[in-house]
């Protein structure tokens, strides 16, 4: 068998399972995706971006058009005080900013890599069988049940994967960490510019990031005891928390549509003992769904994307591969993981003393802390077709 002869099935049409998409058919694969929906849309805000996202998608070949949506930001090291006080100022000699972008226009990005066939949209996955030879997959249309086989299943389809719940289905459910966000985006032009900031009040957490068409992604996080919660009117209740606290977030707020406001409980994954059974693996949210304190999750499903393809593009076991993919990829996710579920315990508290000691000592030695904290999450390079020749396949 060829790689040209190999063919993959992926369920799940977001971020990570396009990119997954786009990296094997560069490899020499036949992909098709499996997308739930009836539309293969992209729901959501904003989101940032670190160095190593950016050279994942160099390496699937979208960096140029990555770019060309996204803005620079400088929130990953100008953190402020709701009274306005920088705790920690960008300085460009030092720091590299996040690129940030709209959820929806770096899905059309992606999107438009792929022929309109590789999508087969309202397809639900409902089951999946393996033998030593390929994968079968039961899905649900609108037109009745459906089945396709592949010599590979890459779950890519989210915190809930069906993928992950029919191949491993003993794994516990994801864990709410008492943690409630909202997301909105500004109207083009009514508040810029913005070169990005964090907030930080004792339980609340504030952002903003600036994006193309002179608009403005913001959020706030908040500690929340229980799911479930939510408000009659979001936007209300976010400036009924942050609306006093430092320009410009009372005028993002008011040029922000009150029905375009997103709620959300924060949940996240425990470690999975494996990525990998045989010929599927799960990537992104379905492999370790993280708390976004680190601006870490996209970035993450991207690099999988990106190793995913570097160790088929060769692969004559397909097993083999998968086992080297989950070798590589789930210390570095989990330990992403880790720091995403401490970090809020710590920048999120809603204790005094503790909220006290973190901005004194953020304000002292903020810029050193941070270099060394990014240092961990942004130190990667993608690996290269040769690494894997090399390995013998």
């Amino acid at each position: 068998m060829t790689t040209r002869d190999k063919t993959a099935l992926i369920a799940g049409g977001g971020i990570g399972g396009l990119a997954a998409a786009i990296g094997l058919r560069q490899a020499g694969w036949t992909v098709t995706v499996l997308e739930r929906p009836s539309e293969l849309r992209e729901v959501g805000a904003g989101w940032s971006f670190a160095p190593n996202a950016v050279r994942a998608a160099d390496a699937l070949g979208v960096g140029e058009e990555f770019r060309a949506v996204s803005v620079p930001t400088e929130a990953g090291a100008t953190l402020r005080t709701p009274a306005g006080d920088y705790l920690m100022r960008f300085r460009h000699e030092r720091d590299a900013p996040l690129l940030a972008n709209h959820r929806a226009d770096l899905h059309r990005v992606l999107v438009e890599q792929l022929p309109t066939e590789v999508v087969r949209t309202a397809a639900e996955v409902t089951g999946v069988e393996q033998s030593p030879r390929g994968v079968t997959v039961s899905y649900q249309t609108p037109a009745g049940p459906r089945s396709a086989q592949a010599d590979l299943l890459v779950g890519a389809d989210g915190i809930h994967s069906a993928v992950r719940q029919a191949v491993w289905p003993d794994t516990p459910a994801p864990v709410f960490q008492r943690i409630l966000c909202w997301r909105g985006v500004t109207e083009p032009g009514a508040v810029w510019p913005v070169e990005g900031f964090q907030t930080w009040g004792r339980g609340a957490r504030f952002g903003a990031h600036p994006l193309n068409h002179q608009r403005v992604f913001w959020f706030l996080t908040i500690r929340q005891d229980d799911p479930g919660v939510r408000y009659h009117d979001d936007l209300a209740e976010v400036l009924r928390r942050v609306g006093g606290w430092h320009k410009p977030i009372p005028a993002l707020l008011a040029a922000t549509p009150a029905d375009s406001v997103l709620c959300h409980d924060i949940f996240d994954l425990d470690p999975l003992a494996s990525y990998v059974d045989g010929r599927v693996a799960v990537l992104g949210d379905a492999a370790h769904a993280m708390t976004p304190f680190l601006a870490q999750g996209a970035c993450q499903a991207l690099e999988d994307a990106t190793v995913l393809a570097a160790e088929l593009a060769d692969a004559t076991d397909i097993p083999a591969a998968l086992a080297r993919y989950d070798q590589a990829r789930r210390p570095r996710s989990q330990m992403v993981a880790r720091m995403a579920r401490q970090d809020p315990k710590i920048s999120l508290s809603t204790n005094p003393l503790t909220y006290g000691l973190m901005t004194s000592l953020t304000r002292l030695a903020g810029g050193g802390v941070a270099a060394r904290k990014t240092a961990r999450l942004w130190d990667w390079s993608p690996p290269s077709r040769r690494e894997n020749a090399e390995k013998g396949e």
